[in-house]
C-alpha cells in the first residue's frame, strides 16, 4: 500500500469533521422506530438516506430492497446496498449498518432533546448517534475521501444498511440473506461496525449461544398459617434454582476466546406471584439467562435442567413446565486467523498502533446471520458501548479514526 496516497486520504478524513456531524444531526432528527415500538419503521430515514448518497455520486449503484410489512404506514421496511467499484470484483468489501434505533426510554434521564444533536466535550449526543449512525458515517466517509481523490479501491466496496436489527432481523439482513443471498460471495470481507470497544482493540469473531428459560412452577395456594394445606410453588422454584447453579460444574469448558471464557447460566428475572405476604403462592414463575460456549449443545444443558426439574417435582410435589423465551444457538465462528481478521487488524494497527485481538461475546449480532450462511464476518467499531442508555453519546475523534481505518481497509490489496 503507497504510504503517500494512505496520507492523503487520511488527510482527506479529516477534513470530513463537519461533514460526519452534519450527516449525524439529520439522521438523528428522523427517528426509525419499529412498529413494536410504537414507530414507522425506517422509510422516511432510507429515503433520507438515498437522496443523500444519490446527490453525492460515492457509489456506483444504489439497490433498494424492500421486505413487505403491512405493520407500518409504507408497507415495507427498507434495506439499502450502494456498491463503490474497484479495480476487482474477485472480493467486495462490505460494512453493514442499520437504519432502525430503540426508543429513548425515560425523557427525564436526558440532558438534552434525544433527536437533537447536542456536541459537548468533543462527544455527539443524542439517540443513534452510536448505535447505528457511527457505524454508518464511519465507512462512508472513508468511501467518500477514496472517491474525492480520484483512488480506486483494490476491490468493490460496499454499504449495506438494513432495517429491523433493533427487534429481530426478519426484515433486515435475514430478509436480504434469505431473498437477496447472490449480493454477497464466500471470499467477501464482511465488517458489522455495531459493537466494540473503547481502545479499539475487540474483533469480535464469535457468539456464545443465547437461551433464555421460563421456568413456571404450579403447587397449591392457602393460608400462610396452615403450610400443611398447599404447595408452596415459591419455594420448590428457589430449590430449583439453586440446583441450577450447578450447571457451572456439570459444563466446565473454557474457551480464551471469550470474556468471560465460561459458559453462564443465571437465574434474573421473577414474575410477581401473590399480591400479600400472608399467602403461600401456588404458581411462580422465573427466568434464567445462560450464555453457552459454543461447543456445548444447548439441548445438553436443557436436558440436564430437566433432570434436575424432575428431581424437584417428586420432592416438592410441584409440576414444573417450561418455556423457551428465546433461544439462539450459537452460529459457526469466523476463525481467528481468517483474510478479513488480518486485514481489519492491520488496518487498526496502522491507525490507532494498538493490536487488535479476535474476542467472543455473550450477546448476539446480527453477524450470526452471515455466519450461518457461510460468510466470515466480524464486528469491530471503537465507540464506548452506550448503546441503548439516556444520553447516547459516540466521540468525534473515533468517527474521524474510525474513517481512517476503513480507507485503510478499502485500499489492502
Amino acid at each position: 500500500m503507497d504510504a503517500k496516497m494512505l496520507k492523503k486520504v487520511y488527510d482527506k478524513v479529516e477534513t470530513y469533521r463537519d461533514e460526519m456531524i452534519a450527516l449525524q444531526t439529520q439522521l438523528t432528527a428522523i427517528p426509525a422506530l419499529a412498529p413494536v415500538n410504537a414507530g414507522e419503521g425506517e422509510s422516511k430515514k432510507a429515503a433520507f438516506f438515498k437522496g443523500w448518497l444519490e446527490k453525492e455520486k460515492i457509489f456506483d449503484r444504489i439497490d433498494q430492497y424492500d421486505s413487505p410489512d403491512p405493520a407500518v404506514p409504507s408497507g415495507v421496511r427498507p434495506n439499502l446496498v450502494a456498491v463503490m467499484k474497484g479495480k476487482s470484483s474477485a472480493r467486495r468489501v462490505w460494512a453493514m449498518g442499520h437504519l432502525d434505533i430503540v426508543p429513548p426510554g425515560d425523557l427525564n434521564k436526558w440532558t438534552s432533546d434525544p433527536y437533537k444533536v447536542k456536541i459537548e466535550g468533543g462527544k455527539i449526543y443524542g439517540r443513534g448517534v452510536e448505535d447505528n449512525q457511527h457505524g454508518i458515517v464511519t465507512p462512508l466517509f472513508a468511501a467518500k475521501a477514496l472517491k474525492a481523490l480520484g483512488i480506486v479501491p483494490t476491490y468493490d466496496v460496499g454499504l449495506i444498511l438494513v432495517a429491523d436489527e433493533e427487534t429481530g432481523s426478519k426484515h433486515g439482513i435475514q430478509f436480504l440473506l434469505e431473498k437477496h443471498g447472490n449480493i454477497f460471495q464466500k471470499s467477501d470481507f464482511i465488517v458489522v461496525p455495531d459493537a466494540g470497544a473503547p481502545d479499539g482493540t475487540m474483533i469480535e469473531v464469535a457468539e456464545k449461544s443465547i437461551f433464555w428459560l421460563k421456568i413456571e412452577t404450579k403447587g397449591k395456594q392457602c393460608h400462610a398459617s396452615t403450610p400443611e394445606q398447599g404447595i408452596n410453588a415459591h419455594r420448590a422454584a428457589a430449590h430449583l434454582i439453586t440446583k441450577i447453579d450447578k450447571l457451572y460444574k456439570l459444563f466446565p469448558q473454557k474457551n480464551k476466546v471469550f470474556d468471560p471464557p465460561i459458559s453462564t447460566f443465571e437465574p434474573t428475572k421473577k414474575e410477581a406471584n401473590v399480591p400479600n405476604i400472608n399467602t403461600i403462592p401456588g404458581d411462580d414463575v422465573i427466568y434464567i439467562d445462560m450464555r453457552i460456549l459454543p461447543e456445548i449443545k444447548v439441548d445438553h444443558v436443557y436436558d440436564a435442567i430437566k433432570g434436575m426439574i424432575k428431581e424437584i417435582e417428586e420432592k416438592f410435589g410441584v409440576k414444573i413446565t417450561t418455556d423457551a423465551a428465546q433461544r439462539e444457538d450459537a452460529a459457526p465462528a469466523t476463525p481467528p486467523d481468517a483474510p478479513v481478521v488480518l486485514a481489519l487488524s492491520a488496518a487498526i494497527k496502522a491507525v490507532y498502533r494498538v493490536k487488535a485481538k479476535p474476542k467472543g461475546i455473550g450477546g448476539g449480532t446480527v453477524a450470526a446471520f452471515f455466519r450461518r450462511h457461510g460468510f466470515g464476518a466480524v464486528v469491530w467499531s471503537k465507540i464506548d458501548e452506550v448503546a441503548h442508555q439516556p444520553n447516547e453519546y459516540t466521540i468525534i475523534e473515533n468517527m474521524v479514526g474510525d474513517a481512517k481505518v476503513f480507507a485503510n481497509l478499502f485500499l489492502q490489496e
